[in-house]
């Protein structure tokens, strides 16, 4: 069932804003006017996908054509806290790839971001949520001043995602749903993703996010299959190479072969 979900949400559509200070907002479906398509399907392309009357964004997503992995190649926030990332990963058994997803939809990977509800840093964890897995103050530092650092706030929201995980096993869909709205509400819901229109769309992102950065394995093998592909190479210099100019190439076709009730994580 989970399969057959996310194989749905890899075709849906996401959207994305940048703000003004660079940081890219994701989302299931276009929240306001400043959102423009970002993928739909499983690629993006700018000739087909964007509206003719969208404005330019203001800072660069990735070029028309790329993948959602090139958009984190290239973000500076990205690759400052990756490393964190992947020792959270390893330690707690959460995919990495779903921590890419989180947190690019919880925070854009700003570590400074802190909501109107007060969750804060990259993966914006509630000050309750993180006494209850173990961050408490102490004469240098509060808990809110402790989350903004990202090498305690990665590893505290990655332990209430493994225990959300192994709260509602084999419900990836549920244990996300939860760390939005909280697990007493997933559970008053008769575990199912509870029916608030925020919640559902977060669900959506995350899911359709992950499933762009680590496709099921048939999608990944199918993505991997080059089959028949034709290329049209230009000539060099004039008067230099050996090119003539055009000439088209060809390749042999391929085989085709988610405990008590928790502040909302808001």
């Amino acid at each position: 069932m989970l399969l057959c979900f996310v194989q749905q949400v890899a075709h849906a559509d996401l959207w994305a804003h940048v703000d003004e200070r660079g940081v890219t907002h994701f989302a299931a479906e276009q929240i306001d006017a400043r959102y423009q398509l970002f993928f739909r399907g499983n690629d993006f392309d700018s000739t087909r996908d964007v509206p003719a009357n969208a404005s330019p964004m203001p800072y660069a997503l990735p070029a028309a054509g790329a993948r959602l992995l090139a958009f984190f190649d290239i973000a500076p926030d990205y690759k400052r806290v990756k490393h964190h990332l992947r020792a959270a990963s390893s330690k707690h058994g959460v995919d990495y790839e779903l921590l890419q997803a989180v947190i690019a939809t919880e925070s854009g990977f700003d570590a400074t971001a802190v909501s109107p509800k007060g969750a804060v840093g990259l993966m914006q964890v509630m000050p309750a949520t993180a006494n209850r897995f173990g961050v408490s103050t102490d004469a240098k530092r509060t808990v809110e001043q402790k989350l903004a650092d990202p090498a305690v706030n990665v590893p505290t929201g990655t332990r209430y995602l493994r225990h959300l995980l192994d709260l509602f096993p084999g419900r990836m869909d549920l244990a996300v749903a939860a760390y939005n709205a909280g697990e007493g509400a997933v559970q008053r819901a008769g575990n199912q993703i509870p029916a608030f229109k925020e919640t559902q769309n977060y669900v959506r992102t995350v899911l359709g996010l992950y499933a762009q950065l680590k496709p099921p394995a048939p999608v990944l093998a199918q993505r991997a299959v080059p089959g028949r592909v034709r290329m049209e190479l230009s000539g060099g210099a004039q008067n230099r190479g050996n090119l003539p100019p055009t000439s088209v190439a060809q390749t042999r076709s391929a085989p085709q072969n988610v405990n008590p009730e928790t502040v909302p994580n808001e």
